[in-house]
């Protein structure tokens, strides 16, 4: 918001600059004006004569002189528009809402793509916490609904990817377990599982306490290393070994299809 009205004061003072350096009319070439009656604003018709040839009324252009503008989210500032935050906390809104008047699957699904999109940004992924929305976001990888756990362990993934800082918070949540479970269920949809093994990916690469982890959970289901054996998460083979173990068996599993 910070940035916004920033951008917006910039606007203010160099369109006011431009104002005040643009040449005054004089008596015998200003047009001839009549205040509206229901809103006191004089009027400088007609329009086509101003966006289609030089001013000549001593009224200049000023965004045009100036190089500064505003960006689609200082005018959603400037006018009440929803920020991205709002549409986060929307988008969690529709998809979790069990209300009698929730939307239907297809627009909850609309509305977790959304989500999805919005947390590719560094901040918005960022802004989960902030937001207070992991809880929501984690509780459904455990919804009944096989489209619900899938997209929510794409969400996770995607908000995870290359953020140290999100990767902590996935871990400190407790996300981890939840998505061992789904990419080593046998019984797991083929899709949900590539899914969470790949949020698994995102979750513990370079970032050794989720790979410490998320190494103990696969070793008390059979899977990845023995327990007890560290794996260096910056190690991006080991890491690449466990990981398409899990994917190997998933696709062996063959629950439906990705």
């Amino acid at each position: 918001m910070a940035k916004n009205l920033n951008s917006l004061l910039k606007w203010g003072i160099e369109n006011s600059a431009a104002a005040v350096d643009a040449p005054t009319t004089t008596a015998s070439t200003a047009p001839s004006t009549a205040p509206s009656t229901a809103t006191g604003f004089t009027s400088r018709e007609p329009a086509s004569e101003e966006t289609s040839a030089a001013p000549t009324n001593g009224y200049t252009n000023t965004s045009a002189r100036t190089g500064s503008q505003l960006n689609a989210e200082t005018l959603a500032a400037l006018f009440g528009g929803p920020s991205e935050a709002d549409l986060m906390k929307a988008a969690i809104e529709v998809i979790t809402d069990d209300s009698d008047n929730a939307a239907d699957l297809e627009n909850k699904l609309i509305a977790f793509d959304n989500f999805e999109q919005l947390i590719e940004s560094l901040d918005n992924a960022n802004n989960i916490e902030n937001l207070a929305l992991w809880t929501p976001l984690l509780s459904l990888l455990e919804h009944r609904e096989r489209e619900f756990r899938r997209m929510a362990a794409w969400c996770v993934g995607t908000a995870v990817q290359n953020n140290a800082k999100t990767q902590e918070r996935l871990l400190a949540m407790g996300g981890i377990p939840p998505l061992v479970r789904l990419a080593t269920h046998d019984e797991e949809h083929e899709g949900v599982r590539r899914k969470a093994i790949y949020a698994l990916s995102s979750a513990v690469r370079n970032y050794q306490p989720a790979m410490d982890v998320a190494a103990e959970e696969l070793a008390k289901k059979g899977h990845g290393p023995a327990s007890g054996k560290t794996v260096d998460a910056a190690d991006m083979d080991a890491v690449d070994e466990i990981i398409d173990g899990l994917r190997a068996k998933a696709t062996a599993a063959g629950v439906g299809k990705a």
